[in-house]
C-alpha cells in the first residue's frame, strides 16, 4: 500500500491548510496508532488510525458535492472577473482541486455536481450514457402541443443540428419541467427558440435519478451520499 505523508494526509482529511496541519502537530493534537506524532513528514499508509482532537480521521479520495446554483455565477473552477461555482467550497476543501461535472449558463440556477474525480465526471457526462438532467423552465410564450410533440420527436436547431428526444410536460401555461438527455450548449434555450419562445427563468432540479435538495439555500452544498453516487454510477 502506498504511504503519505501525514501532514499532506491531514490537509485530505480534516480539510486544512498545510501550515494548519503543521499548527496542529505542533500542539500535540494528532495521534497515529494511539500516539501523539508531531512530524508532518512521517509517512503512513492512507488507512493508518489517525486521530484529531480525539476523532477518528479518514482520508477521502475524491469529493462529490451537491451545490445549488444561484444566478450569476459561472460554471468553472476559475473565472478572472465572476464568482464560480467551486468558489462556494474552496474555504472547506483548500486542497482540492474541485470542478463542475456539467455546466449550467451563468443566468440559470440549480443543481450542480461538483468533484475532484475526472473519470466519474467524464462517466457521468458520456454521451453514451445518457443520464438525464431534468429542467424547471419558464418561457415567454405560451406552451403549446407541437412544442411538446416537437420535443418529444427530437428538436432540429436553427442551425440544422438534430437533438435526441427530450421530455416536456407542461406545468402551467408558461412553466413547464424539461428533461434531456444529453448536453449541448444553449440546447433547451435553443430548442424553444425554434417555436419562437424565449427563455425567461431556468433551473436544474435533478441530475439523473438524484434530486436536488430543497434545503439547500442558493448558494449552499452538501455531501452527494452513497445512495446518489451509487445512482450516478448506474449501480
Amino acid at each position: 500500500m502506498a504511504l503519505i505523508r501525514l501532514d499532506k494526509f491531514l490537509c485530505g482529511a480534516a480539510s486544512v491548510t498545510r501550515s494548519e496541519a503543521k499548527k496542529l502537530l505542533a500542539g500535540g493534537f494528532v495521534t497515529v496508532e494511539g500516539n501523539i506524532c508531531r512530524a508532518g513528514d512521517m509517512k503512513i499508509s492512507e488507512d493508518a488510525a489517525v486521530t484529531l482532537r480525539g476523532a477518528p480521521l479518514r482520508r477521502e479520495q475524491y469529493v462529490y458535492l451537491m451545490l445549488n446554483k444561484p444566478k450569476g455565477v459561472v460554471s468553472a473552477s476559475r473565472d478572472a472577473r465572476d464568482k464560480t461555482v467551486a468558489d462556494f467550497a474552496k474555504a472547506e476543501f483548500p486542497r482540492r482541486t474541485l470542478f463542475p461535472a456539467g455546466r449550467l449558463d451563468k443566468d440559470s440556477e440549480g443543481f450542480i455536481l461538483l468533484t475532484d474525480d475526472g473519470a466519474f465526471a467524464h462517466d457521468i457526462l458520456s454521451p453514451r450514457r445518457h443520464v438525464s438532467k431534468t429542467y424547471l423552465v419558464e418561457v415567454d410564450a405560451p406552451l403549446t402541443e407541437e412544442m411538446q410533440a416537437g420535443f418529444a420527436q427530437g428538436v432540429t436547431l436553427a442551425d440544422g443540428q438534430g437533438m435526441l428526444p427530450a421530455q416536456l410536460l407542461p406545468l402551467g401555461p408558461y412553466l413547464a419541467q424539461v428533461v434531456l438527455s444529453q448536453g449541448v450548449y444553449h440546447q433547451i434555450k435553443r430548442m424553444f427558440g425554434v417555436y419562437g419562445a424565449g427563455v425567461v427563468s431556468l433551473k436544474r432540479t435533478a441530475i439523473g435519478g438524484v434530486l436536488l435538495d430543497e434545503g439547500l439555500a442558493p448558494g449552499a452544498y452538501r455531501r452527494l451520499t452513497q445512495k446518489e453516487l451509487e445512482s450516478l454510477r448506474g449501480k
